[in-house]
């Protein structure tokens, strides 16, 4: 689905924050943003698929990335969100410590991954975005929820 704006070659993101990092993830594969509230747990999971949510008749499996990342040990509080995502023709949930914002970049602002070898796998990043002084990782969300690994909110989604 291609927009104006990305005949134009820009295209907008939804800014998220995981630890004292900014995240950007295509505005189009976001379906709404919610508080976190009560997930229900699925065995043998995962720690970083929390469990499943039913929203209005549909079963979500809830994603915390803040897990997948190893960003430490997650707190929720009043400001921890959920991303509802629409993704490879699923929705999924992600679990983020807050939005920020809606964000145009266009092709200049931004920049490739950089090549870190074995260190640090980099295949879930699209690129880097530049706005004024933020630097912000531009996330293949598709790419990352659909990996070998994740197929697993395939099967928390069935199990439910």
């Amino acid at each position: 689905m291609e927009t104006a704006s990305s005949h134009a070659g820009s295209a907008e993101y939804l800014v998220f924050t995981l630890g004292r990092e900014e995240y950007g993830i295509d505005i189009l594969k976001v379906q709404e943003i919610r508080g976190y509230d009560h997930v229900t747990g699925i065995a043998n999971t995962p720690a970083f698929i929390k469990g499943v949510i039913n929203l209005r008749g549909i079963i979500v499996p809830i994603v915390d990335l803040r897990i997948k990342f190893a960003l430490g040990e997650p707190s929720y509080d009043q400001f921890t969100v959920v991303i509802i995502l629409n993704v490879a023709r699923r929705v999924i949930g992600i679990v983020v410590d807050g939005v920020s914002d809606v964000i145009t970049l266009n092709g200049e602002q931004i920049k490739p991954a950089p090549e870190f070898g074995a260190t640090l796998n980099t295949e879930f990043i699209q690129g880097l975005g530049t706005v004024e002084e933020r630097m912000i990782i531009l996330a293949d969300i598709e790419r990352l929820l659909t990996s070998r690994e994740m197929q697993l909110a395939d099967s928390a989604q069935e199990a439910a």
